[in-house]
């Protein structure tokens, strides 16, 4: 398996090297016309940060140079770029970051991307590149991360929003499609190709959306075929802890049941988050919202104009 420090480095030198073929900022144009965003494009830079065993952590930020106020966590097989919409329409300092193993982060040497493990590198980010406490945004994966970050270090996170995941969720049930779509296929003839195969499995509807996120999370092999760039796709399975416990993510309700900040779970009405997980979460954190947007699971890519106003009325720090 290519999970190894070797590896890393390769994947190092190849996301470079795809770096200085193609300009992965070319859709920011037409991602802040989908939003209805006017006026011109802010500054976005690509950034790193040193994180353990001498990986490095990369991310977007938008406006830099100024202390971001929004730091969003993609889910498994995404990357930092899937919030670009989302944020143009936000309007606000912010960092979306690849998660390691993911986008043009390296990969962990053990190939294990549980969220226990995840969120320790983006501490080591937030420390190096957020001056400030932030709202902090995790989307799946992301989401489970963003809550074990927010307990772990509570000084560095001012609110917490959780899109389409729940500690209650079940691997193999409402996430199993993903994990699916995800390992299922490891390489694809054309961006068409997994893009009706996104569709099948219900990531979303919108052909140009999805395109888009294909062509920013795929490389082209010698042979011609198209792969994923993210190590999960060279896995055998997504990481899902102790395989003999049905909801090995349950022991996060602790954690999140410790935070002394505002905690919000928006769910996509066709996404992995139920009514019965939704009734679990209003149970277990009574002093938090739910929000249901309607939108498959990946809210940030179907409808992210809509999930930006929902972001700025519930975090703190941001505009009106």
């Amino acid at each position: 398996m290519a999970g190894t420090c070797s590896g890393s480095r390769l994947m190092r030198m190849v996301n470079d090297a795809v770096a200085a073929q193609e300009d992965e900022f070319r859709f920011l144009e037409s991602d802040a016309a989908r939003v209805g965003r006017t006026g011109p494009l802010p500054e976005v830079e690509r950034v790193r940060a040193a994180a353990g065993e001498g990986r490095r952590v990369s991310g977007l930020a938008f406006r830099p140079g100024e202390a971001p106020r929004l730091v969003a966590l993609h889910g498994a097989g995404l990357n930092a770029h899937s919030f670009d919409p989302m944020l143009l329409a936000l309007d606000v300092p912010a960092l979306a970051l690849d998660l390691p193993g993911h986008g043009r982060s390296d990969w962990r040497a053990d190939a294990d991307y549980r969220p226990d493990h995840l969120a320790d590198d983006v501490v080591s980010a937030l420390e190096q590149l957020a001056p400030r406490p932030v709202s902090l945004l995790g989307h799946s994966l992301g989401g489970l991360t963003a809550c074990l970050v927010a307990a772990a270090r509570p000084e560095l996170v001012r609110s917490l929003i959780v899109v389409d995941i729940t500690p209650g969720v079940t691997p193999g049930g409402g996430t199993a499609s993903v994990a699916e779509f995800v390992t299922g296929q490891r390489d694809y003839g054309d961006l068409d190709e997994i893009v009706d195969r996104a569709i099948r499995f219900g990531i979303g509807s919108d052909r140009a959306a999805l395109t888009r996120g294909v062509a920013l999370n795929t490389r082209r092999r010698p042979d011609g075929r198209l792969e994923w760039i993210h190590h999960l796709a060279h896995l055998d399975a997504l990481p899902a802890g102790d395989s003999d416990d049905p909801q090995p993510y349950a022991p996060l309700w602790a954690s999140l049941q410790s935070l002394e900040i505002p905690v919000t779970l928006i769910r996509a009405e066709s996404g992995v988050v139920g009514e019965d997980l939704a009734a679990e979460w209003s149970a277990q954190l009574p002093d938090s919202e739910v929000v249901a947007l309607a939108g498959p699971h990946n809210l940030h890519e179907a409808v992210p104009a809509e999930l930006a106003a929902a972001v700025r009325q519930r975090s703190t720090g941001m505009p009106a």
